[in-house]
């Protein structure tokens, strides 16, 4: 296990730093094409479900065995040869430089007023509409996507780096979260195909998505003048709201150690959807919430690791 947590380090300091270079070949991708390919094969006809229990099987298997095999030939080389290799493996299947960068991205334009801009780099990383949205409304949107991608955008894919030997573990989570993404929708084109990845999804992102709630409860940045013991109730009452059993939970933390409150009206291709509000509204959002909940995404992370380093040294002592 020794080489994995080295490379868990290193991957996620190289992601911090690098991030995604945009040219660079992407896993998702290759993960996301072969979801495609199998998709328009096995999503048609009757038992629909049995074919998305099919579906997951295929591309979970796939995704695990090709990643234990370049690791094994990495390995085989050398140790150190692997722990590279698997340095990248890790910083590709993490998102703190990317979900950063996006925010930031909608941040800029929004405290120079340039609100026709902010709209538009809004709309790359939400799928409700922002045409006609104002300062609150475009700060909202990015405060909630970065609060609810920390876990499965970061923190989950390092849970189960730690669990599962490194990057086999943290691809077969990425392999589930790209299935729901792809097909994971309760429309009549995927409600039954999608069935198999919407559930396994929700129950890998179960614990990450608590785990990393709690760190923000307790160590994230704090603008709300409520009591603690007020805001863990808060908290815990208000996550449960959500439509997604996991996303809440992170979405909430931010509202009540900001003093803010989250969801609200949306739409979707000019279908509204009405969200739940979570937290209580001490403040008005504006823009520098955004770089509050950046804060939250950076403790979080670091936190979480520490929290998984400590576990696994305890229980290394104890075996």
């Amino acid at each position: 296990m020794g080489p994995h947590i080295i490379a868990i380090a290193i991957g996620l300091v190289l992601d911090k730093i690098i991030g995604d270079p945009p040219n660079w070949p992407h896993p998702v991708r290759w993960i996301g094409n072969l979801i495609s390919k199998l998709t328009s094969w096995l999503n048609k006809g009757n038992g629909r479900k049995t074919k998305g229990f099919l579906l997951v099987f295929i591309v979970v298997g796939i995704t695990f065995f090709v990643t234990v095999a370049i690791l094994t030939a990495a390995y085989s080389v050398h140790v150190i040869v692997g722990i590279a290799l698997e340095s990248i493996l890790i910083a590709s299947g993490l998102a703190q430089k990317s979900l950063k960068d996006a925010a930031m991205e909608v941040y800029k334009p929004l405290v120079d007023n340039d609100l026709p801009e902010a709209r538009q780099k809004l709309s790359w990383i939400v799928g409700r509409d922002t045409g006609k949205l104002d300062e609150k409304e475009i700060t909202r949107g990015v405060v909630e996507t970065v609060s609810e991608n920390i876990s499965d955008g970061i923190t989950a894919p390092l849970f189960y780096a730690f669990l599962f030997a490194g990057a086999p573990g943290l691809w077969v989570y990425k392999a589930i979260n790209t299935l729901d993404s792809m097909v994971g929708y309760k429309n009549e084109k995927y409600e039954e195909f999608g069935y198999a990845s919407a559930k396994l999804d929700d129950i890998a992102n179960y614990i990450p998505s608590r785990m990393t709630g709690y760190i923000i409860m307790l160590w994230g940045k704090k603008e709300s003048t409520l009591p603690f013991k007020e805001r863990m109730k808060g908290w815990w009452l208000d996550a449960k709201k959500h439509p997604s059993p996991n996303s809440g939970y992170l979405e909430a933390a931010t509202a009540y150690q900001l003093g803010i409150q989250l969801g609200g009206i949306n739409t979707y291709k000019g279908i509204i959807s009405n969200r739940a509000r979570m937290g209580i509204s001490e403040f008005p959002l504006n823009p520098s919430h955004i770089l509050s909940s950046i804060s939250h995404l950076n403790t979080a992370v670091f936190l979480f690791w520490l929290w998984l380093m400590v576990i696994g040294g305890v229980l290394f002592v104890i075996t």
